[in-house]
């Protein structure tokens, strides 16, 4: 995967399916982001009708701290190189306790994937090394591709990714289009799974960095109706310390889909 602005995304990422022309803005979007006075950008990429709307483009071409959904990266390499052996594995909890207590006991990969348990991942990117998640950075072309610490880069703001690129990823992991064995990819997109019902299934993972004042917001994934899949992604920043941004990114992300016609089973 290149590195690749927003209007080549739709030309090259999305394999024919988009042109320039039919890249949307679509500025009805703006009313869920000034509610909460937010700066932010919302990408939909709809693979069977090819159309992909965007608001904010200048901002999806931005790179920002990816946050938690690094651990789709991190789960793919880990996998990849067997420092995860599947989702079941159980890494230990380290016995120090953190303010998230769902973290302070021993975690499979699926339930530190689903809980966002930043310590089950840390020590995953440690059996992983350095050497070699650089490789898988490069080789995927994932943001900027910059390693500080191999515990924190994904936090810190050392590892930066574009809303577009995130969009990228979730498209290719959908497809098996990866370089890591197909297994890594099924399994990655299993545990992404967050609802399943009759009319629709839903799958992403979400994030929330800090940089400076701001704290950044993400998710990131794709929503499934009759087979036929639709990718987003979810960016924004707030320097309010009271907002809920979990609350928000679910707000948001369901709202806008809601208006777009989906979870009705009907696309």
């Amino acid at each position: 995967m290149k590195p690749f602005s927003l209007l080549l995304l739709a030309a090259a990422l999305f394999l024919g399916a988009c042109s320039p022309n039919n890249v949307k803005e679509e500025k009805s979007w703006e009313k869920y982001f000034t509610k909460y006075k937010l700066e932010g950008c919302f990408m939909l990429f709809d693979n069977g009708q090819g159309t992909f709307k965007v608001y904010n483009i200048d901002r999806a071409k931005q790179r920002f701290t990816p946050a938690s959904t690094f651990k789709i990266f991190n789960a793919l390499v880990g996998l990849q190189t067997g420092a995860i052996r599947d989702t079941s594995m159980v890494i230990p909890w380290d016995s120090i306790p953190r303010e998230n207590s769902s973290w302070n006991t021993d975690l499979t990969m699926a339930q530190a994937f689903r809980l966002s348990s930043v310590p089950y991942f840390q020590e995953v990117a440690r059996r992983i090394g350095r050497d070699t998640m650089q490789h898988w950075l490069d080789s995927v072309q994932y943001g900027n591709r910059k390693i500080s610490r191999i515990d924190t880069f994904w936090l810190d703001n050392s590892l930066q990714v574009s809303p577009d690129e995130e969009l990228g990823l979730v498209k290719q992991l959908y497809f098996n289009q990866l370089p890591f064995q197909r297994r890594a990819q099924e399994l990655v997109s299993a545990v992404m799974l967050q609802e399943s019902t009759p009319k629709y299934k839903l799958a992403y993972k979400s994030g929330w960095g800090v940089s400076g004042a701001k704290h950044i917001g993400w998710m990131t994934g794709w929503i499934e109706e009759n087979r036929h899949p639709s990718f987003f992604v979810l960016n924004f920043e707030t320097e309010d310390p009271s907002l809920d941004i979990t609350a928000v990114r679910d707000e948001l992300m369901r709202g806008i889909l809601a208006e777009e016609g989906f979870f009705k089973g009907e696309k």
